[in-house]
């Protein structure tokens, strides 16, 4: 088996996540941490919380992109090791939702992590908040791309 393969399917079955929220009302961090929950469980997975990007294969973002976190967003997406790939959790990181035309948002998730890497590969997962297994069904179907 070659090297890349064994990789891959390490990857698949154990993937580090890194937790960024940008901004927001926090709703959708509540639901990220009821995933962990022995209810839920997505340790079954083999997700693991990391605190360093650079330990990270799935960056999970929630709320909409500030200005003052725009960099560090950016930051964060470039220093993650290669396959790398993004779950936008929440209606405010897909679009932006209530914060759509607030003078200090970004924008979107989404776009300001391709302003750095037109070619990250990104889940969305819409919601306000989305029920921890529409997260968890969201993690799935990125898995299945990575």
């Amino acid at each position: 088996m070659p090297a890349t393969s064994l990789f891959d399917r390490a990857l698949r079955k154990s993937p580090w996540v890194f937790h960024v929220g940008t901004s927001g009302c926090n709703n959708c961090d509540i639901e990220i941490a009821d995933c962990l929950t022995p209810r839920f469980d997505v340790e079954r997975f083999g997700v693991r919380l990391v605190g360093s990007p650079r330990h990270a294969d799935i960056l999970l973002v929630s709320g909409p992109v500030s200005r003052a976190c725009r960099a560090p967003l950016q930051e964060a997406w470039l220093e993650m090791p290669r396959p790398r790939a993004a779950l936008l959790v929440g209606v405010c990181a897909c679009s932006m939702g209530a914060y759509r035309d607030a003078y200090g948002v970004a924008g979107p998730a989404d776009r300001v992590i391709r302003e750095v890497d037109p070619e990250a590969k990104l889940v969305y997962v819409p919601g306000c908040p989305p029920k921890p297994e529409t997260i968890i069904a969201g993690l799935v179907k990125l898995l299945g791309e990575l």
